[in-house]
């Protein structure tokens, strides 16, 4: 069995461990863990994996390393491991705007980087995940790292040169659509409806809408015409977000977030 590093324990690297240890009985000694912070070293250690004194020591004993730390870190990161790093070594980069090439050009070798953009859903089994692996990885290793990620929802891969445009599809639309939602239910407590009671209805219309999307077998622009009802209410407020240029907003927004991703993996 093939033993999987994280360095970096924070919530997605927890949501990635549990859900590893969720898969066939997962066996937590087969996962090491390294990060700076001593406290959250201790709330990883309750779940049995082995905890390293650095990431140095987490390469070492694994054959596959999840670099689970922020974009800003990584070359600091790769800096500590890149003397002691060999070509068998299997890396995923969970970074936003961090490339296969910044890793293997900052490592200095020529080893299979999968390239992964989760989501924090992933923390409730809901995640969407996009991948692209390098071409030298093997199918063992590839297939890991996908069920890795799909043991908590989907997985798509997407080619690299779309890994910066999909971090707004995926990555980071989740507070999007939380922004949206606590608009419509602090609508929903200014007038006098609880706001847990509308967040309960909000959510559920969420989940159906996203059911409808994937299995109604309509476009968006169809399901949009089946609410919609001439002079009726769902008009009257599609009218108001296009006032508002809406659309253009979600759009400007998904832009601003690529461009971001492609500064942070200068």
């Amino acid at each position: 069995m093939k033993k999987i590093g994280f360095i970096g324990a924070g919530n997605m690297a927890t949501a990635i461990i549990k859900g590893l240890l969720s898969q066939n009985n997962g066996n937590p000694e087969l996962v090491n863990v390294f990060d700076l912070s001593v406290e959250k070293c201790d709330i990883i250690k309750k779940m049995g994996v082995n905890v390293c004194k650095t990431g140095v020591d987490v390469m070492k004993n694994s054959d596959i390393i999840v670099l689970a730390v922020k974009p800003q870190n990584y070359s600091e990161v790769l800096e500590e491991l890149k003397n002691d790093v060999t070509p068998d070594k299997t890396f995923v980069s969970i970074a936003a705007g961090i490339s296969i090439e910044f890793v293997r050009n900052s490592l200095n070798c020529n080893c299979p980087v999968v390239r992964v953009m989760p989501n924090t859903p992933l923390l409730l089994k809901k995640g969407a995940t996009a991948l692209c692996p390098s071409d030298n990885i093997s199918d063992e290793d590839k297939q890991i790292v996908y069920d890795m990620f799909a043991g908590s929802g989907i997985c798509e891969y997407i080619s690299e040169e779309h890994m910066n445009e999909v971090i707004a599809v995926n990555g980071s639309s989740p507070a999007y659509i939380y922004l949206f939602a606590k608009a419509m239910a602090e609508y929903a407590e200014n007038h006098g409806i609880e706001y847990n009671k509308a967040m309960n209805l909000i959510c559920a219309a969420l989940e159906g809408s996203a059911a409808m999307l994937r299995e109604s077998g309509d476009s968006a622009d169809i399901l949009i015409e089946k609410v919609s009802s001439k002079g009726g209410t769902t008009i009257a407020a599609l009218e108001k977000l296009r006032e508002h240029g809406f659309y253009k907003a979600v759009q400007d927004a998904m832009d601003a977030c690529t461009k971001r991703a492609e500064e942070l993996g200068k």
